[in-house]
């Protein structure tokens, strides 16, 4: 006897773009029949609407305090962003108002931009640290992140970002020693953290730094992310890839060796229209080489103060196809099972044996949500067979 029979039903996806089934049942928070009428405690009548996959959003840096509206109104005129940052402003910015804020007020700032995700059909989220840069700050951004995966119903990862950028007045080496051998053993000692990321760039890291990094992080067990390609390349996305990142973001800048490396590895494709739109870049990611290489492309919002402000993974969504070039169905899979893919998840399906994360459309068809910017809210979202 299943807990919960919905029926009445266009469930997605399928490889060729129909409806996988018309119905399905859950128990314990997990999907256990699609397209076979199952007794059940409960049966729900959804009256022909859409059921997506729950969407993740794996890239995004949600905890923050202050805003950045200043830098962006410089932007508009004409301030390049690497300028910005080397003056003290972009990251470093964010970095002195994160520090300044205590925890019950960055969890207070953090919610209501888990709410307006979950509002649109948002079941997992990654939450990136980044924002401290010393030990103390950023195990303080972790915490809250953990705490948020507590406090409120989406599913939550926690990725540090120590490796974000170089803090004022610190040497990079003596910074990234800080970050390897305070920072790492501090974090897994507390299960703070799913995952480590880098920058690499040539404002912020490089290649050997982020093999340094890397190695340390595998010893305590943590998967590998790199932002790898965005202002430029340099091999970093196929150096990631060959240490065993579990993905790379950004990719405006890379190119055919980074692509096959790609391809040759098991990392996932992170395109993040958001900062691409912000920051005016013409520089696309390689999506036509991505795409013929079979790396599989996830979509993610990157929402943060400075250069993704959007707190919307649908608008992120509808701009990877406008912007990037992607298919509705390529974009919707990068909003479900190649994002779960990137953080390792056994979500963003909908199968027997996997969790029963969704939502449910009063829209024709799913391309509708890559079609059309704004006004798009599901009638329901459940995580794990629970309704929001």
């Amino acid at each position: 006897m299943a807990d919960q029979f919905f029926h009445n039903a266009k469930v997605y996806p399928k490889a060729d773009g129909e409806a996988a089934a018309d119905c399905f049942a859950v128990a314990d928070g997990r999907i256990v029949s699609l397209g076979v009428d199952t007794p059940a405690t409960q049966r729900i009548d959804l009256d022909g609407r859409v059921v997506m996959p729950g969407f993740v959003d794996c890239h995004t840096h949600l905890v923050w305090a202050g805003d950045r509206s200043a830098e962006f109104a410089q932007r508009q005129s004409g301030a390049d962003y690497a300028a910005t940052a080397r003056e003290g402003g972009g990251i470093l910015a964010t970095v002195r108002a994160l520090r300044a804020a205590d925890e019950e007020t960055l969890v207070a700032l953090a919610l209501p931009r888990l709410r307006a995700l979950a509002r649109e059909g948002v079941t997992q989220v990654e939450i990136k640290s980044g924002y401290g840069l010393d030990t103390d700050s950023e195990l303080k951004m972790l915490r809250v992140i953990r705490r948020l995966g507590r406090e409120q119903p989406l599913r939550i990862q926690a990725t540090f970002l120590g490796a974000h950028t170089v803090p004022a007045g610190r040497d990079r080496n003596e910074y990234l020693d800080e970050v390897i051998e305070v920072m790492l053993p501090a974090i897994a000692a507390e299960g703070l953290a799913d995952a480590v990321d880098i920058y690499v760039e040539e404002i912020a890291f490089s290649i050997p730094d982020m093999a340094r990094l890397f190695a340390a992080a595998r010893d305590h067990g943590f998967a590998l992310r790199a932002h790898t390609g965005q202002f430029s390349d340099a091999g970093a996305t196929a150096a990631a890839c060959a240490l065993g990142a579990r993905s790379c973001d950004h990719l405006e800048h890379a190119d055919a060796a980074a692509v096959a490396a790609m391809a040759a590895s098991d990392a996932v494709a992170v395109l993040l229209p958001g900062a691409f739109y912000c920051l005016r870049e013409t520089h696309r990611p390689p999506v036509a080489l991505l795409r013929a290489a079979g790396v599989p492309m996830a979509v993610a919002s990157d929402a943060n103060p400075g250069t993704s402000p959007l707190v919307s993974l649908l608008a992120a969504l509808h701009m990877s196809v406008v912007l990037f070039g992607l298919t509705p169905a390529e974009a919707l899979a990068g909003v479900t099972r190649h994002a779960a893919r990137a953080l390792g998840a056994d979500t963003g399906v909908l199968a027997p044996g996997r969790p029963a994360d969704f939502s449910a459309w009063r829209i024709d068809r799913p391309a509708v949500l890559a079609y059309q910017l704004g006004g798009l809210l599901p009638d329901a979202v459940y995580i794990g067979g629970h309704r929001l």
